[in-house]
């Protein structure tokens, strides 16, 4: 490493520039960093060179469009010296290599908060740092702070760190970034405050692993006690006991090893490496490790700790904790036994005081101690609940049994209905495509136009032709000898998200495009917004992605619904049935924002040298836009859920070519002699070794 203490890691005066900043988690962290210690001196994000991350307290963060921008503009005094990766999984390693290609002179430490990095990449990113001598905290992590000097690099801390961390003498070094915050919360509240905060991260792979934040922690003059959160999974922390046996790491740790009351049920930690491989891995195994170094049994209130001769050196190396709670008086305890002032007077109890409780079927799994009951609701709000709960809102939770109830349906005996309106009338009055839009959104169509468009999409669906999947699984069936039912369910067997289901993926992907833009009518071609700018944007870092999932020879997300060219001989590929939902909308004069986003999209792949030719649009994107544009004003007014909106054009599909599976089997049934899809003996084979 190239670090010697801590607080090489992150110091007063220390410059730092952040990857994707405009992201929504990054912005937000950025604004509320400004405003405890302004320490950020740009960012970068493709497509956004030239924006401004404005921040209510603190310096105003500049945008470049990338990493070489950012350190050839800023004038020498204000390159960052610090880097935060805050980039998609399939875009650290590109973030990562650009940080090194060109701020090799300045940079000292990248933090990446990114999860789920894969570990080839991972990999591949330690030694290109090591190399440069340039070190990195992460994967997975929530930053670090310095409370002495009060700056922070991420999110540790929250929006108010002063609330936590108080200047002191235990260092935080922590598997989980939002548990460095809770014990700090716990030691302030007994008088002992933080020198620093770290978030290791919990990736599979640690780039600086417990045993050299120690060897760091060591050489910080002002940290007297380090304490730990450890979670299961990797040997770190046996490296890191190795250390401290052999002599380089001499200070008391206070240790909690979670995930002991997980083993035992079927409870697992978020964490990506967290994941228990062998002997040693296990939190037991870990929580046994610890305490055969210490010397001493876990801490425990019923043990009545006294002032005896031998308390201080059993106690020189620390203590393991069986409850997070009991942190905050085993540090007490050690400090008290080695002579250690607390840095301030006690804030006071620090307690859980849960408002409402519901931890649903986690109550059969975990042990009747560990089970919150409810506390007292502090004032305003306890009397703004009362007052709600009077008028008979908030009373039961959202969710409960429904085994005889539905929102969307109901039957007196005489009537049934969908959402209030009489089936009957729907049956004379209107049609399926309208009945359809009222039972899947809850609401009758905004608009005349929808209930024909949706009805288009149901026949666009029906089928793709004899060989494909879901049409090859209704003759299977037939072959067998199945009653028609069971077409329909071997048919929607065989749509997912690569065959027929894609348009979810569309949703999500449009979704994430425009939801903070002001688009309130997906419908009104006066929308304000600068679409084929957008699609540039949406195909860069496209682009971005793609280029370096290759540097990292990893697999890359592909953007969803498009593709399937039919017309490979041209420049611009169709897919007919989109084109015949295109074609009724213009000659209808209707506008749809997400169809257009998606053709534009299709054009700048090709612009900017994705893609050879214009890709098609594919009838599965067709579906999605229809959907969406129905879903996006209760979107807006958050009277629909995003996973409903997104079900919706999955849905749209399968009901259509779940009806084009009945037609096959029958056709099959009538016609076909059945499929036999055993292969000869002679032609089977083993695969072995």
């Amino acid at each position: 490493m190239r670090a010697k203490t801590l607080a090489d890691l992150l110091k007063k005066r220390d410059r730092i520039a952040v990857s994707n900043v405009t992201g929504r988690e990054a912005s937000k962290v950025c604004v509320a960093s400004q405003a405890y210690c302004n320490n950020i001196v740009g960012g970068w994000a493709l497509g956004r060179g030239g924006e401004t991350v404005r921040c209510s307290k603190g310096d105003d963060i500049p945008v470049f469009a990338d990493c070489a921008t950012l350190m050839q503009e800023l004038p020498p005094e204000k390159r960052p010296n610090k880097v935060i990766v805050y980039s998609p999984p399939t875009a650290v390693y590109g973030d990562v290599k650009e940080t090194l290609n060109y701020g090799s002179h300045c940079v000292e430490t990248i933090f990446i908060i990114t999860e789920h990095v894969a570990v080839e990449v991972s990999a591949k990113i330690h030694n290109l740092a090591r190399d440069a001598g340039i070190d990195v905290v992460g994967c997975n992590t929530l930053g670090v702070i310095n409370t002495h000097d009060r700056v922070r690099a991420g999110a540790v801390g929250g929006d108010e760190p002063d609330e936590s961390f108080v200047p002191g003498s235990a260092a935080i070094i922590s598997n989980s970034g939002n548990m460095v915050n809770t014990i700090a919360s716990y030691l302030a509240s007994v008088g002992i405050g933080t020198s620093f905060g770290v978030s290791t991260g919990k990736d599979v792979l640690i780039l600086t692993p417990l045993v050299e934040m120690l060897r760091l922690a060591q050489m910080d003059e002002r940290t007297k006690l380090v304490a730990l959160y450890v979670e299961p999974g990797g040997l770190y922390e046996r490296e890191a006991i190795a250390l401290a046996e052999s002599g380089q790491f001499t200070k008391p740790m206070v240790v909690y090893v979670a995930g002991r009351v997980a083993e035992k049920r079927s409870v697992s930690l978020g964490h990506a490496g967290s994941v228990v491989e062998g002997g040693g891995t296990s939190a037991s195994a870990k929580a046994a490790e610890f305490d055969r170094y210490f010397g001493v049994g876990p801490f425990g209130f019923e043990l009545r700790y006294i002032k005896r001769e031998e308390l201080p050196s059993g106690l020189s190396r620390g203590i393991r904790v069986r409850s997070l709670h009991d942190i905050p008086a085993a540090v007490q305890l050690v400090y008290r036994a080695l002579g250690i002032e607390r840095d301030f007077p006690p804030r006071g109890e620090m307690k859980l005081n849960p408002w409402l409780v519901n931890v649903g079927d986690l109550s059969k799994r975990i042990p009747a101690a560990l089970m919150p009951t409810p506390g007292t609701i502090p004032e305003p709000w306890g009397a703004q609940f009362a007052r709600l709960t009077q008028a008979g809102l908030g009373t039961s939770m959202t969710r409960r049994p429904m085994r005889n109830q539905s929102h969307a349906s109901s039957n007196d005996g005489r009537v049934t209905r969908i959402y209030g309106l009489d089936v009957t009338g729907l049956m004379r009055e209107r049609s399926f495509g309208e009945a359809l839009i009222l039972y899947w959104t809850g609401d009758e169509p905004s608009r005349p136009f929808e209930p024909k468009l949706v009805e288009m999409s149901l026949i666009a669906a029906l089928t793709n032709g004899p060989g494909t999947l879901s049409a090859q699984a209704a003759k299977l069936s037939a072959s067998a000898g199945n009653s028609p039912h069971t077409a329909m369910i071997a048919t929607l067997a065989t749509v997912g998200d690569v065959h027929g289901g894609n348009g979810r993926e569309a949703v999500k992907f449009l979704a994430d495009i425009f939801r903070d833009t002001t688009l309130r009518d997906p419908y009104d071609p006066n929308h304000g917004l600068d679409i084929k700018a957008m699609a540039h944007q949406a195909a860069q870092a496209f682009k971005q992605r793609k280029d370096a999932a290759k540097d990292a020879g990893v697999d890359y997300a592909r953007i969803p619904c498009l593709g399937h060219p039919v017309f490979a001989d041209q420049d611009v590929n169709y897919d007919p049935r989109e084109r015949a939902v295109a074609a009724h909308m213009e000659s209808q004069g209707i506008y749809n924002v997400f169809l257009h986003f998606y053709h534009e999209l299709a054009q700048a792949l090709r612009d900017i040298g994705v893609a050879k030719k214009v890709w098609a649009v594919n009838v599965d994107a067709a579906i999605a836009t229809i959907w969406l544009g129905i879903a996006w004003p209760r979107l807006r007014d958050r009277s629909m859920t995003f996973e409903r909106a997104a079900d919706l054009a999955f849905l749209g599909f399968a009901l259509g070519r779940a009806a084009g599976g009945a037609g096959e089997f029958l056709d099959h049934r009538d016609y076909g002699t059945s499929l036999d899809m055993r292969i000869p003996v002679e032609e089977c084979k083993a695969l072995v070794g």
